[in-house]
């Protein structure tokens, strides 16, 4: 009798590939994590193998809170919660409660997939939430679009983020960077918002695009500019070979977070791409309430960003 040889799903479950022309996106079952995106051929996420768990966030979505909650502790309309500490270091919850967690397909076709997970209500949540989350590439890049529904009979706090690192392939230091925002937030040893300062004339301003260099950021920015259309636009340039990269988001999401990747594991990951940030609060706003989002009963939320590329005009 022959053997029986076992076959096992990769750390992120199953893996969900659409494409549109020259666009082609990857994302994972295990936090509906956007774990490759390659335009005109070129990745354009720093993301990670299909052998590998997400690292540093990579492509996850930061919900019902993005970045760090001090002591995991908060209250909402009198409603106590305590969510665990994930980054021990610092007495912090970081990025919420769905990154590990199984999302089933709502749809798919060959260029778009959208996933759905229901939060049911535990010690650091005490609330229903179900979220969609739907991935769409075309010609020009890739659309990201989040819906939150409070499935609660009391109002619900909630904020999200999404963690790209968005790269051409090289070392960041000879990219140009620009970040539409006029204010960052500054922060104590443990990440966590003390003020904010104008970013004008300081390291912090990258409003009308500069080389990257040897600049460190693990900063969150607000005060964003918009176009016409309602959209902020972070870029990436690669001068030498004349590309543009953008992170747009829709509104909504009114702070960028931005990370160089200076403090990454194995030191050969660090500066290889900035992750930039799509939030709706900042860190720490479920403990300080600061922009979150009060979703009624039934009530919903939804709300835009993507990443496209094309040529610097």
């Amino acid at each position: 009798m022959g053997a029986v040889t076992a076959t096992f799903l990769p750390p992120t479950g199953a893996q969900h590939e659409v494409a549109a022309g020259s666009s082609r996106a990857v994302v994972t079952e295990v936090g509906a994590t956007l774990r490759a995106l390659t335009i005109d051929g070129i990745d354009v996420v720093d993301g990670f193998d299909v052998e590998e768990m997400s690292s540093a966030g990579r492509g996850q979505i930061l919900a019902p809170w993005p970045n760090r909650l001090a002591d995991g502790r908060y209250s909402f309309d009198g409603r106590e919660a305590l969510a665990a500490i994930d980054e021990p270091s610092r007495r912090n919850a970081i990025h919420g409660l769905v990154r590990w967690l199984p999302w089933e397909i709502v749809t798919r076709d060959d260029g778009s997939v959208e996933l759905g997970y229901v939060l049911h209500p535990q010690p650091g949540y005490p609330w229903r939430l179900a979220l969609r989350v739907r991935y769409e590439v075309g010609v020009d890049g890739l659309q990201v679009t989040l819906t939150a529904e409070n499935r609660s009979e009391w109002p619900a706090p909630f904020g999200t983020g999404f963690h790209p690192y968005v790269t051409f392939g090289d070392p960041i230091d000879d990219a140009s960077l620009t970040i539409p925002a006029m204010r960052r937030l500054m922060t104590d040893e443990r990440g966590l918002p003390t003020a904010d300062q104008a970013v004008s004339g300081t390291m912090f301003d990258f409003v009308a695009g500069r080389r990257i260099g040897t600049t460190q950021l693990d900063t969150a920015f607000l005060d964003l500019a918009r176009g016409d259309d309602g959209l902020a636009k972070a870029m990436l340039e690669d001068p030498e070979a004349g590309r543009r990269l953008t992170v747009w988001v829709g509104p909504g999401f009114d702070y960028l977070m931005v990370y160089t990747g200076d403090t990454l594991e194995p030191v050969s990951r660090r500066r290889r791409g900035v992750a930039i940030e799509p939030m709706t609060c900042p860190p720490n706003a479920f403990a300080t309430g600061e922009d979150v989002i009060r979703l009624e009963p039934s009530g919903s939320w939804t709300g835009s960003w993507g990443i496209t590329v094309g040529g610097i005009p």
